[in-house]
């Protein structure tokens, strides 16, 4: 079993990222694909763009998105299988754009990921 862990996409590549995966539904603003050095970009297992909006990063709401983040990941079996079935096979980085590495969606699935294990 690899490990996982969280990364934003600006930070340079690392020897011990593993398998990088673009866990974000849009594209981050300033990143070329090269730069990226992306294995996947699995746009569908980011939260929805109704969840995305009403959350908009505000901490306040963290607690709250979390919960409905998991509930939305429960229910999208075939890409959280995905990712699960690499990270049986090696160590993965999750890559996200927000600025906070602490109130975002990457840690949540990072958390639910290390769950269902």
């Amino acid at each position: 079993m690899g490990k996982i862990q969280i990364k934003r996409i600006y930070a340079p590549l690392a020897p011990d990222d593993g398998c990088r995966v673009l866990v974000d539904r849009l594209w981050p603003r300033g990143v070329s694909r090269q730069a990226a050095a992306l294995d996947l970009w699995l746009k569908d297992i980011a939260p929805s763009p109704d969840l995305r909006g009403w959350f908009a990063h505000d901490p306040a709401r963290f607690d709250a998105f979390r919960q409905k983040y998991r509930d939305e990941l429960t229910h999208n079996t075939e890409v959280v299988g995905q990712l699960l079935a690499l990270a049986k096979r090696q160590d993965i980085t999750l890559l996200y754009a927000a600025r906070d590495p602490v109130v975002n969606h990457a840690a949540v699935l990072a958390e639910f990921l290390a769950g269902v294990r």
